[in-house]
């Protein structure tokens, strides 16, 4: 059972995610690829579209909160199918621009019967100007980006900085140049251990002190079953993990973000505010698939 911090009753904050929207292609295996030349049974196949930023908007959406994706596809059947699903959610999707000579980003995604993940991920091919986007009229209760679109990023962030509007980093796997553009900018950090480790070292504590210099309020680091780390003004922190069967750990992260943003918007506190995100992902992990298992703040309570 998992029991999280309570969001107030009828909050509906308002958070733009902005980066990457991707289709992901999903088999489900066995055991994955161990290495070599070699072939593996799929017991399933499915498509759905997926993506860092694109899926926390979503959960944002089932939370009961007001979504808006902005970022980039191409003008084919990959955009128009991830178009489609964030309308099905109910994410506007006014700032997302299918380029006539772009390509989508598309992921082959190897699910274990574990829950565990392999990925392969064409990112896709589009211009990289943000000058489209309608910085001038922001309004938000919190924005939130991957490293996927660092120009785009950074003149958010920087938007949302002279608001006053709080800024939620997705940290995964990304050139450290990118970090070092977008972490100053940045009131909440949370990284995945691969992307604090690539822009760290090896080393956790370091790592997150490193992060920390450039300024963030909080800076974190999700660790799956091992729960996570953050650091604050007041010093270094550990959150275990919810205890729950895990089924399939697909999007956990991009739930986790999105969680965090939503609870940022509906002005809770940071150490609540991770919590409420660990708990919507545990709760995620319980369950097949990636977006599609994305859970509703009933399914929260009710759990």
């Amino acid at each position: 059972m998992i029991r999280p911090p309570t969001i107030p009753e009828g909050a509906s904050p308002s958070v733009v995610c902005l980066g990457l929207s991707a289709l992901d292609r999903i088999w489900r295996v066995e055991v994955p690829f161990s290495g070599g030349s070699e072939k593996i049974r799929a017991g399933q196949h499915l498509t759905e579209p997926g993506g860092m930023a694109a899926n926390a908007a979503v959960a944002v959406a089932r939370l009961g909160g007001t979504a808006s994706f902005w970022g980039r596809a191409g003008a084919d059947e990959a955009g128009r199918l991830m178009a489609e699903s964030f309308a099905a959610e109910g994410v506007d999707t006014s700032q997302f621009c299918l380029f006539e000579d772009g390509a989508s980003s598309v992921s082959g995604v190897i699910v274990d019967e574990q829950g565990e993940r392999q990925i392969v991920n064409f990112r896709g091919h589009y211009p990289v100007d943000p000058g489209w986007l309608p910085l001038t009229s922001l309004s938000a209760d919190c924005v939130l980006a991957d490293p996927r679109w660092p120009e785009g990023a950074q003149a958010l962030f920087a938007e949302a900085r002279r608001r006053g509007i709080p800024t939620v980093l997705d940290g995964d796997v990304a050139d450290t140049y990118v970090f070092e553009c977008l972490l100053p900018l940045t009131d909440h950090a949370i990284f995945s251990e691969p992307g604090l480790r690539g822009f760290g070292g090896e080393d956790m504590d370091s790592a997150l002190e490193r992060a920390a210099k450039f300024g963030c309020r909080m800076v974190a680091v999700t660790r799956g079953g091992d729960g996570l780390l953050w650091q604050d003004h007041s010093g270094r922190h550990h959150m275990p993990a919810p205890s729950v069967q895990i089924v399939d750990t697909t999007a956990a992260g991009d739930v986790f973000h999105g969680a965090y943003a939503f609870a940022i918007g509906a002005r809770l506190g940071m150490s609540d505010a991770l919590g409420f995100a660990s708990s919507v992902a545990a709760l995620k992990c319980t369950r097949p698939g990636g977006r599609a298992s994305i859970p509703s703040l009933d399914d929260l309570k009710s759990s």
